[in-house]
C-alpha cells in the first residue's frame, strides 16, 4: 500500500523533474528580458511589444535546442513512476 512518505516522494521527485526540465527555458526568457530591459533604459523606448517577441522567439528556439533532452528528462520520470507502480499496490 502506498504510504505518505512514498507520496511525499513522488511529489519531490515531480517537482524536481519539472524544475529541471524548465530551467532553460526560464533562463533564456530571463536572460532575453534582461537585455532587452538594458536595451530599454539605454535608448528610453518603452515599447511593451518589443520584450514579448524576443522573448517567443528565443523560447521557440530554445525548444527546438533543449525539446528531445526536456522530453528524455520527463520520458524517465514517467518510467520510473510506471515501473514502481506495483510496489505502491501491494
Amino acid at each position: 500500500m502506498i504510504t505518505q512518505g512514498d507520496v511525499i516522494t513522488i511529489t519531490k521527485e515531480a517537482i524536481y523533474t519539472i524544475i529541471i526540465a524548465s530551467a532553460p527555458l526560464l533562463l533564456i526568457s530571463l536572460i532575453i528580458g534582461l537585455i532587452i530591459s538594458i536595451f530599454q533604459t539605454v535608448t528610453s523606448i518603452q515599447e511593451q511589444t518589443l520584450t514579448f517577441v524576443p522573448k517567443i522567439v528565443a523560447v521557440f528556439v530554445g525548444i527546438m535546442i533543449f525539446g528531445p533532452w526536456m522530453l528524455d528528462v520527463m520520458s524517465n520520470f514517467m518510467t520510473r513512476l510506471w515501473t514502481d507502480f506495483s510496489v505502491y499496490l501491494s
